[in-house]
């Protein structure tokens, strides 16, 4: 079973509310910790944010298993918005949308020697390239599976990360129209990353669209036709029109997380994943008693505690010890003591009624839940990792799915490990 297979086992699916009733509560019986992932609530950021680039194309990036949400079921829901493309960093993601049957064109942009070039381009998969040698072994495979490959130059105009930097730029375009003469790329995309774009006024944001345009125009100079260009992520696509180009590639902003934390504006965008689980065991500790490995948390005064069964092996941040923010019994609270590997406690306070089976929310978007921006903010991270670094073992339960697209196992595509 693949990586992504495996993956898939872990989500389940919930069916779509009729249009006049409330929206379906997963069934969580049984279950110790799980996401809900809100597809309405996805779809309604994919039509925000075309509304704000809307001469542009749409890239949904739906890399990183959707950032941590579930690729086949994101990438479905951010067609139905609006999006008209997808995007993956792996290979392996990419095939999974096409096998699955997502016709919509697809770039996939991380390869090293010996990737299966081939295997993309039978996809209709259009690809990455940096180097002269990505473009040799795509050629290659093109010609290999009788296909025109569909190739993106990438230019890196100061990240410093990836694509062709400096004079390379001029070697990458003359190798690409040399193979375009052949026959076996055709150059349909010219991109590159910010560096600083989460930074509205940053000046390396203006310096980087220069660049861009100047390798463009020297690419066009030398003969390639791209149909897209392309540079705004999640954040230039929020805060930089400027940038929009004939493409935009949000991310992070798709699952309505913002990327650009200090700007006090939510751009009406809402969060898609709400993670919770439920109390395995609520017991009273004296004062003084100390609580979980190290005794990190002692409590001055006797206390109700919950133990909760998340740990670092689900992704929850080691680092998370005494200041993840919980809401439990209508109140926001923090974690007492230790992340575990599998556990965490929360320390409920004297009188607490708690029981077991009550649920606890990790973050989430409805008023007074601790959002992933909160956790990042305490974790001295960023709202990215806390979605991304879920477990697999953390089912994800689908609100506002579309019967028979989830999955090939079942009449309605709901399923669960």
């Amino acid at each position: 079973m693949s990586q992504i297979d495996a993956a898939g086992a872990q989500r389940a699916a919930v069916p779509t509310a009729a249009p006049d009733t409330a929206p379906l509560v997963p069934d969580t019986h049984g279950l110790t910790v799980w996401a809900e992932i809100d597809l309405t609530a996805l779809e309604a950021n994919v039509r925000t944010l075309r509304a704000l680039a809307p001469a542009s194309d749409f890239m949904a990036v739906v890399k990183a298993d959707a950032y941590g949400h579930g690729l086949l079921p994101v990438a479905r829901a951010a067609l139905r918005g609006g999006a008209t493309w997808l995007g993956t960093a792996q290979f392996a993601e990419a095939f999974a949308l096409r096998d699955a049957g997502l016709t919509a064109r697809l770039l996939t942009w991380l390869s090293v020697p010996g990737s299966d070039f081939a295997g993309a381009v039978s996809r209709d998969i259009d690809l990455s390239a940096s180097a002269p040698w990505v473009l040799d072994e795509i050629a290659a495979a093109a010609a290999e599976v009788g296909r025109t490959a569909r190739v993106h130059l990438k230019v890196d105009t100061g990240l410093g990360r990836g694509g062709a930097y400096g004079a390379d730029w001029g070697t990458l375009v003359a190798r690409a129209r040399h193979l375009e003469a052949e026959g076996t790329v055709e150059v349909v995309g010219i991109w590159t990353h910010f560096a600083h774009a989460d930074s509205p006024e940053h000046p390396t944001v203006l310096a980087q669209q220069e660049r861009f345009f100047e390798a463009v125009a020297e690419a066009e100079q030398a003969g390639i036709r791209p149909e897209v260009r392309h540079l705004a992520n999640s954040a230039a696509t929020l805060v930089h029109p400027s940038a929009h180009a004939d493409l935009v590639r949000p991310g992070i902003a798709m699952y309505g997380l913002t990327p650009v934390p200090q700007v006090d504006d939510d751009f009406g965008l809402r969060p898609v994943m709400t993670l919770r689980a439920r109390l395995a065991l609520v017991k009273e500790l004296p004062a003084g008693q100390g609580i979980s490995y190290g005794h990190a948390y002692v409590p001055d005064v006797d206390t109700v505690v919950g133990l909760v069964p998340a740990g670092y092996a689900d992704g929850i941040p080691r680092n998370a010890t005494n200041v993840g923010p919980l809401l439990v019994e209508g109140r926001r609270t923090t974690i007492a003591g230790r992340v575990c590997m599998d556990q965490l406690v929360v320390d409920l306070g004297p009188g607490s009624r708690a029981q077991a089976g009550d649920v606890v929310t990790l973050f989430g978007g409805a008023p007074g839940e601790p959002t992933a921006q909160e956790w990042a903010d305490a974790t001295d991270t960023i709202s990215y990792e806390i979605v991304t670094r879920l477990g697999a073992r953390v089912p994800r339960l689908f609100i506002g799915d579309v019967p028979g697209t989830s999955s090939p196992d079942g009449p309605d595509g709901a399923r669960r490990a």
